[in-house]
């Protein structure tokens, strides 16, 4: 799986998103969905993008909610538009679970009340546990439980996965 070609898909859904609707705002979480935002942002010409640290409204803040803050340091929620009536593109680099996805709908609606919130994700692995489903997807992927995809940047800014075996 080549995290480049997920990201020009993700890059031509948005283009054609934005060409029906040019007042997407689109926000990133912390860590890998603000690099993504980031790229879109500066590809699609676009003025800005916000950012959301989810890491305040993890449902194991007590298990990892500090190390979140830690690794994600530098990246606090910054949103440079009214969220209140915002048609709001969340971009995150993995689904999995839907936790993180619920944690970042915690963190907007603590700025305001969007009108519609969509998801896009690089990879989504498909294993639920909320009802939670994205709008754009580069691909479904099937790792093993046991196995962690992470989004690592280049110097150059260009993405690539990683899979690693999660420590228990």
């Amino acid at each position: 799986m080549d995290a480049e070609v997920l990201y020009k898909r993700l890059l031509a859904n948005l283009r054609s998103a934005l060409a029906i609707n040019p007042a997407l705002e689109i926000a990133g979480l912390a860590i890998g969905g603000a690099w993504i935002a980031e790229r879109l942002a500066i590809d699609l010409g676009l003025t800005h993008y916000g950012v959301i640290n989810v890491a305040f409204h993890r449902d194991d803040y007590a298990e990892k909610g500090l190390g979140a803050m830690r690794s994600a340091e530098g990246m606090a929620t910054q949103l440079p538009f009214e969220v209140t009536g915002a048609h709001i593109v969340l971009i995150d680099d993995v689904l999995l679970t839907g936790r993180t996805v619920r944690a970042a709908l915690n963190e907007l609606f603590d700025f305001g009340r969007p009108a519609s919130v969509d998801l896009m994700v690089l990879a989504d692995r498909g294993k639920r546990e909320l009802p939670i489903t994205a709008s754009f997807v580069g691909e479904h992927v099937d790792l093993p439980d046991h196995q962690i995809l992470a989004l690592e940047k280049n110097a150059q800014g260009h993405f690539q996965f990683v899979v690693e075996e999660r420590l228990v």
